[in-house]
């Protein structure tokens, strides 16, 4: 979701995205997991655990069953909605996707390459403008988007936008990495790193 107003703006061409997926994606079973392992505070996995390892105070790299390239179904999913959701057959993604200790709201680190210039600066003025989403990006103010500030919100917040200094010659000015939240019982995962980037493929901006 969070992509739409770029992806409109300069056409995504790449996308490379973390996620960081709280316990309520995996519905129940996962919020039950979360309260049994943090009362218990024993770093053991819980008996009836929906998880393969101890979620409290964990990091699992794994939402989904592994395919024979080694990624997730989660991993696969992303890519698929997000070239159904920004109409793009040739969108390249590569995805990760982590299941994180905390009960609701997702998060996404994500890398983009645009076919078209984008600075910074435009990126926040089209997000700013954009409906659903909300810019939440000061860092020097200690303002960014986290899990804590959107549970129970319908926008998705996006901050920590900047050049991607990994990218060389020409494909530095079109390259950007940010950040963004949102609750996805309210909000789908799914589709809140694409939201960005259609918003700044508009032909009218």
């Amino acid at each position: 979701a969070a992509l739409a107003p770029l992806h409109r703006h300069a056409k995504i061409e790449r996308l490379i995205v973390s996620t960081y997926q709280a316990v309520s994606g995996a519905g129940k079973a996962g919020l039950d997991t979360l309260e049994r392992e943090m009362r218990a505070q024993n770093g053991l996995r819980d008996k009836d655990s929906c998880f393969a390892y101890p979620i409290a105070c964990n990091l699992i790299p794994q939402i989904g069953r592994f395919n024979d390239e080694g990624y997730t179904s989660e991993e696969m999913k992303m890519q698929f909605e997000g070239r159904k959701i920004l109409h793009d057959d040739q969108l390249r993604v590569a995805c990760t996707c982590v299941r994180v200790p905390i009960a609701r709201s997702h998060s996404e680190a994500i890398t983009v390459e645009f076919k078209h210039e984008l600075t910074p600066e435009k990126a926040r003025e089209l997000i700013e403008n954009a409906p659903g989403l909300k810019l939440v990006d000061d860092p020097d103010a200690l303002i960014y988007p986290m899990p804590i500030s959107t549970s129970n919100q319908d926008l998705v917040f996006v901050g920590r936008i900047r050049r991607d200094l990994s990218a060389a010659g020409d494909t530095f000015r079109r390259s950007l990495t940010l950040f963004c939240c949102a609750d996805q019982i309210r909000k789908g995962a799914a589709t809140n790193a694409v939201q960005i980037a259609e918003l700044l493929l508009k032909p009218d901006l």
